[in-house]
């Protein structure tokens, strides 16, 4: 038998009808359009507005839509990950709720928390688990309601932040396809710039914590920008290295999409031309 390979065989994508407009932010904080657009390069967001709306509702839909196009049944899903931040709840997963809402009750089902990295973590999942021979249909998820973590009178961070979710159907091939390498690191250093303090066991729910807007995202902007460059670029390079690939030779370049200038001095490092590169 040769070797199996974790191809994505169906993509699908789920965003709420509310659109937080940079004009509306900067009558809500000290910004404005051209502020936004020079140092983030984003025009507007979704929101994911009403009550008892959690990350659940996104992602069963983005499931749905993908279950229907790629003609899968509910019955034939082995699996079920979903890359979140922001959970409905600690327990039972996002993923679980997802499940139980599209019918699909054979498969396992669980959350992982790697913030920005979690779909390409997850993707390095499904393709160990996709090699093992045991797993035909996996169902990977990443999304977040980042409004319901977002603090709207921290004018360097909210501009920065929407609710959207995603989901695609991973199968094996044996054909030269699907994923051909994957590199990932972390480094837990970076925890202090970019957190969200409480809410957690070491700082339980308050009203103290929530006074003092704990719970909500905290970014050290300039020194969480520099190490995004160095590191996406790092590995960015040091994957095409390993696969004999120059700038010249890349279709496509899909970056993490939270900042445009993050984006053009990683891609001014790696050689890539400006226009295979996916915003």
């Amino acid at each position: 038998m040769r070797q199996l390979n974790a191809l994505i065989t169906g993509i699908a994508a789920s965003l709420p009808d509310y659109i937080l407009t940079n004009e509306e932010l900067s009558r809500m904080v000290d910004t404005t359009d051209e502020w936004i657009m020079t140092r983030v390069g984003i025009k507007e967001r979704r929101i994911l507005k009403g009550d008892e709306q959690g990350i659940s509702v996104l992602g069963s839909k983005a499931v749905a839509d993908l279950l229907t196009k790629t003609g899968t049944d509910p019955d034939e899903v082995d699996a079920v990950i979903f890359a979140t931040s922001t959970p409905d709840h600690f327990f039972p997963s996002a993923a679980s709720i997802v499940a139980e809402q599209n019918g699909i009750k054979k498969a396992f089902c669980f959350d992982m928390e790697v913030a920005c990295s979690g779909f390409v973590f997850g993707l390095e999942i499904c393709n160990g688990l996709i090699k093992t021979g045991k797993y035909k249909k996996i169902i990977l998820l990443a999304g977040d309601k980042m409004s319901s973590i977002t603090n709207y009178t921290d004018r360097t961070t909210c501009p920065l932040f929407g609710d959207a979710a995603g989901a695609v159907l991973i199968e094996p091939t044996e054909e030269e396809l699907g994923v051909i390498d994957v590199e990932l690191h972390s480094d837990g250093v970076g925890y202090k710039p970019l957190h969200m303090k409480a809410g957690g066991s070491k700082y339980p729910a308050s009203h103290e914590t929530v006074d003092k807007n704990e719970h909500t995202v905290y970014q050290d902007g300039k020194v969480v920008f520099k190490f995004a460059v160095s590191r996406m670029a790092e590995v960015s390079e040091s994957v095409m290295k390993r696969n004999n690939l120059t700038g010249d030779d890349v279709d496509w370049l899909v970056p993490h999409q939270a900042n445009l200038r993050i984006i053009d001095a990683t891609v001014e490092r790696t050689g890539v031309a400006r226009d295979k590169v996916m915003i």
